[in-house]
Parts: C-alpha cells; structure tokens; sequence
C-alpha cells in the first residue's frame, strides 16, 4: 500500500518505503513515560511511527492522527482503531484540532508569545515538500499554535538532503517559531539514512487558547 501511495502521490509522500522501527523510536523518545500526554502525528501514513507511539503511551493519555490522504487515514483506522484519526491537512492543524478540545484564539498577538494550545508532543512525518509554498512556510508556526508551552514538536528528515533549499527552508521555520531546535544524531539503520529534529519552547504561535483535549465528536475516521 505504501509503495502504491507513493506512486500515486510521490509529493506527499515521499518515500518508496516506510521509515524503520530504528527511526520511530527516535521520533517518540520525547513522549513522557508518566502522566497523561496528548500526543498528536501528523503524516502517519501507513503507521510506522503510530504503532511505536502507541506502544510508548501504553494506554495513557489521548493519540491522535491527521492525515490528509483518506486511503491511508482509513487503513490507519483499521489498523489502529483506537487512535483518533482526522483527515485534513497540516496547514489546517488548529481547526481539525478544535472538536477536540482546543479552539482557535482571535489571532497572533504583536511580538512573541508561547504556544498555549493542549498538544504535549507533535511527532511529524511529514515530507520537506510540505514546507514549501505560502502554506508550508507557515507550518511551523502552526504547529508551534497548538502546542502547551512546555510542549515538544519532532520532525525528521533525510540525511542525504540536509543541505538542500528545501531542508534548510524548514530548519530555519523551526527555529523561527521555537526557541530551541536539536539537530540529532543520523539514523542509519533507516533507508534512507534520517535525521531527527527536537523542537521545545514554542515561541511564535498563530494563537490558539490552551485547553485539554475532551472527547468530543469530530472528523474521526471510523474503521470499517
């Protein structure tokens, strides 16, 4: 299905295969072993960093999934019929969000201000191509909006490509809207090769009010 999916759609999603067990768990280490984390992934394609983060919550707190391709959405839903899955894109983050219990604020105040929406960890798996354009170049501020302000975002990349337009594009968006941006170490055992990035202390956020996620109906995708 993934390689199907690619072949279809080799913007979104960027890859012949799906990333490695090695990777995910890279991707999930900033999820707290206690308490009860809201957990949001965006681009979980077909599951391989869902599963992991799955495994890391153990039944705590609340996961939920956006993705924007509604055939992989419905197979993660069957897959994982416990994970809330919305189907949407990233650029609309703060609105698919908002049944679940954050809601968008009147807008960005002048100056900075610390993210103060409900999410703990945001763990993206989205492609650098998603970073481009008027809407990608705001993501990380978006995704910045609707994190608690002790709330980390992870993000990775391909090694290969760490010095391109597009990878340095994104680079300098995180940093832009985070305080603090970690470039890890390379993942080899990954095809390709990945590098993770850590962002903590949201700084620019597009305005949303903090509040804990309630179960509430929303854009959830039902297995079938």
């Amino acid at each position: 299905m993934f390689l199907r999916e690619f072949l279809r759609h080799p913007h979104r999603t960027a890859s012949v295969v799906p990333s490695s067990t090695a990777l995910a768990e890279r991707m999930a280490v900033t999820i707290p072993e206690r308490g009860e984390p809201v957990v949001v992934e965006l681009g979980p394609g077909t599951g391989a960093f869902t599963g992991v983060i799955r495994e890391r919550l153990a039944g705590r707190g609340r996961q939920l999934a956006v993705e924007s391709n509604p055939d992989l959405a419905a197979h993660l839903a069957r897959r994982f019929p416990d994970v809330e899955v919305i189907v949407g894109g990233a650029a609309h983050l703060a609105e698919l969000l908002a049944p679940y219990g954050a809601r968008p604020d009147s807008g960005p105040e002048e100056g900075e201000r610390r993210g103060t929406g409900g999410v703990d960890v945001l763990i993206s798996g989205l492609p650098w191509s998603a970073y481009t354009g008027p809407a990608g170049g705001a993501l990380p501020r978006v995704m910045a909006s609707v994190l608690a302000p002790d709330g980390s975002c992870t993000q990775f990349g391909y090694a290969w490509s760490r010095w391109t337009p597009p990878a340095r594009h994104r680079l300098a968006g995180l940093r832009a809207a985070f305080g603090e941006v970690v470039v890890g170490r390379t993942v080899w055992r990954n095809l390709p090769p990945a590098l993770v990035l850590h962002a903590r202390r949201p700084t620019r956020a597009a305005g949303v009010q903090h509040s804990r996620f309630t179960p509430r109906a929303g854009a959830t995708v039902r297995p079938r």
